[in-house]
């Protein structure tokens, strides 16, 4: 019984139950990338205080240093004032304070010379300093060199006595109140930290000083 039991019996098949894993991916968002701005604040202010040297404000130090460059021309005119001082007192008030340093400018022959070499490359073609004193400086020289044409004049026609005399006092005079009159004003406009534009010399300033 057992035997046949065991004969008709099928076969047993082995049972092999097959479970799918499942593989689970995690995926990562990235993180968002944060672009710092660029700071340009130290390139601004550099060029900003690059291009103010070009411009025509002025500070203190500026308003000084413009104010005496209109004593130059002055000083190396006051010659042309000897009738005009004489017959007027008040000009002689003004000019009594300046007389040590007229002194000490005309000590030496060449310092009138010696000023403009200064003035012309140290301050007006040193972009270092501001227009506003390159432009005072450079109107102060185009002042001292059209002295140049009344010292010629006075050179080749000198009268001792009548109507040329009396031309020559009227020039020498026009000239000398001429030069006290661009010193009170250009001095005066440099303190106030305005622009002094003289005549005559203006443009011709304004051409040399880029």
């Amino acid at each position: 019984m057992v035997a046949m039991a065991t004969t008709l019996s099928p076969p047993l098949t082995p049972l092999y139950s097959t479970s799918t894993s499942t593989i689970s991916f995690t995926l990562k968002t990235p993180s968002p990338i944060h672009l710092k701005p660029i700071n340009h604040s130290r390139r601004t202010t550099t060029l900003i205080i690059t291009k103010s040297k070009n411009t025509d404000s002025a500070d203190g130090p500026d308003r000084l240093i413009s104010a005496i460059c209109y004593f130059y021309p002055f000083f190396d005119g006051i010659q042309y004032g000897k009738y005009v001082i004489n017959q007027f007192t008040f000009l002689q008030t003004i000019i009594q304070p300046l007389v040590p340093a007229i002194r000490v400018f005309k000590s030496f022959p060449f310092n009138g010379f010696l000023v403009f070499l200064t003035l012309y490359f140290v301050v007006v073609r040193n972009n270092n300093f501001s227009r506003y004193v390159r432009f005072n400086t450079m109107q102060a020289i185009v002042l001292d060199v059209l002295l140049i044409f009344p010292d010629l004049l006075e050179r080749s026609f000198n009268p001792r006595d009548g109507i040329g005399l009396d031309l020559v006092m009227s020039l020498d005079s026009t000239v000398f109140l001429f030069m006290l009159v661009c010193l009170i004003y250009g001095s005066s406009s440099c303190f106030l930290g305005q622009i002094p534009r003289l005549p005559i010399v203006a443009e011709a300033a304004d051409r040399q000083v880029m």
